[in-house]
């Protein structure tokens, strides 16, 4: 139909307008300069960072929901998944090798983003209308920035609102299952899935509801069992596949370098569509900036600010630095990115995967994908639901539970263009009022990351105890 196909172009060009340049500028700019501003300091902290992921500082008795490595794990279940498989293929497909070292620029400078946004997101939380403490960047605003920001608050939770529901997450884990399992081994046939697809939904629905009923501790005690054994699934068939072509590793990352100031390759030249690539893919995949990190980390129970910065800014490294890396790297010592041209996305992984270990290949991304794919269903109703509160109260949650329980069912079975250009198109606007009160209260997180650290470090030059 004439009008359906208008609203599809329009919120086409809407996602590819807030994805545009401005945006770019503003999440790798808006990092430069956080960067730039604490004068690297938290980079020289990433080791603290571990202590307090083992536990060290945990103290059950600090305000908040859960302890430091469940707010970590559940920021991680929404970025890691299929965005560091088909999203690396992407970038390489479309930018060339020399796009991968963009990506790492991205997140070089988004471990500035994150530590900035974690912080803020425990110095200014907030009570909702049940008088619980919540922390996200509406509430940053409110509390930090005041009432006369209210319409950036407002901004993030109507686009976090739209931008975290279901539908594009079930439709992908139902097409990978159908594509990679039910299709290949003969249960169905590929035009005649429906019945398939709205089974997996009912089933991802179902499963979805228990774990959301315990709300963010129960989603972040199933994060952190998920999330860190996933990604040493993941690393451990990465680095089989880079150990048997281990002597091209030094030529792989000669090209990335090469590529990312020659801009040859797929990008025909262009050096800026390289690094315009690198750059927006890098970040879609660490989210660092976009503000939903914020939402995860806001729920630690602590005390201290900076100790949940300093934990959220090792979001990107394992994000971008490690996984997507590891992704990159397997694509090109395989050889995969330069196949067939038809070949993209996450069949290009698949494809380079399956050179080492045959059919087998896709059967264990799916292993690994699953998991985290079901693990962001159930961190965006979280992420979803808290912009629902500040918007409506929770009186009216439960609505908004139920209602996304049914788009989980309605996105397994449904082709969504226009819904997911939606999506993606307000889950970029989410970034504007997120950047934009982290700048303007970046002063505040220095001066209590210079008491934080400078108190850290009399009592390590003491030799006293760390204190909760």
């Amino acid at each position: 139909m004439p009008f359906i196909s208008s609203i599809d172009s329009a919120l086409a060009a809407f996602a590819s307008f807030v994805w545009g340049t401005p945006l770019l500028v503003l999440l790798v700019g808006g990092g430069l300069a956080l960067l730039i501003y604490s004068r690297g300091r938290p980079y020289r902290h990433l080791g603290h960072s571990i202590d307090l992921l083992r536990g060290k500082y945990d103290n059950p008795d600090d305000p908040g929901q859960v302890p430091h490595r469940q707010a970590l794990s559940t920021a991680l279940s929404g970025t890691l998944g299929l965005g560091n498989i088909s999203g690396v293929a992407i970038a390489i497909s479309t930018g060339g090798p020399g796009a991968i070292l963009w990506m790492w620029v991205t997140a070089l400078v988004g471990v500035a983003t994150k530590f900035y946004t974690a912080s803020l997101a425990v110095m200014f939380r907030g009570r909702d209308s049940a008088g619980e403490l919540q922390g996200g960047p509406m509430y940053v605003i409110r509390e930090g920035l005041g009432k006369k920001w209210m319409p950036l608050a407002l901004l993030f939770a109507v686009a976090g609102l739209c931008g975290l529901l279901p539908v594009f997450q079930s439709n992908q884990t139902v097409q990978l299952l159908r594509e990679s399992f039910a299709v290949p081994f003969g249960w169905i046939s590929a035009d005649n899935s429906l019945w398939f697809d709205f089974i997996v939904g009912c089933v991802l629905a179902t499963a979805a509801l228990v774990v959301i009923a315990g709300r963010i501790q129960r989603i972040g005690k199933f994060a952190v069992r998920i999330v860190p054994a996933m990604v040493v699934f993941y690393l451990v068939l990465t680095l089989v596949v880079i150990g048997s072509f281990w002597q091209q590793v030094p030529a792989a990352f000669a090209l990335i370098f090469s590529d990312a100031f020659t801009g040859r390759a797929v990008a025909g030249g262009a050096l800026g569509a390289v690094i315009a690539t690198g750059v927006s893919r890098g970040a879609f995949s660490n989210e660092a900036g976009i503000g939903t990190e914020s939402l995860a980390h806001g729920a630690a129970k602590t005390r201290e600010p900076i100790r949940e910065g300093v934990v959220a800014m090792t979001g990107p490294i394992i994000d971008t630095l490690v996984i997507c890396t590891c992704t990159a790297l397997v694509i090109l010592l395989t050889g995969a990115w330069q196949g067939d041209e038809g070949i993209a996305g996450v069949s290009l992984t698949t494809e380079a995967f399956s050179q080492v270990f045959g059919g087998w290949g896709p059967i264990m991304l799916l292993i690994m994908v699953l998991p985290l794919a079901f693990s962001t269903i159930v961190t965006f109703w979280y992420y979803g639901v808290k912009c629902f509160v500040f918007l409506f109260g929770t009186r009216w949650q439960n609505f908004y539970t139920a209602a996304y329980i049914v788009l989980i069912v309605i996105g397994a079975v449904a082709s969504l263009s226009a819904v997911n250009n939606l999506i993606i198109g307000m889950y970029a606007v989410m970034a504007v009022p997120t950047m934009i009160s982290t700048l303007l209260l970046a002063k505040q997180v220095n001066r209590a990351a210079h008491n934080y650290f400078t108190a850290r470090d009399l009592e390590e030059s003491a030799g006293e105890k760390p204190k909760t």
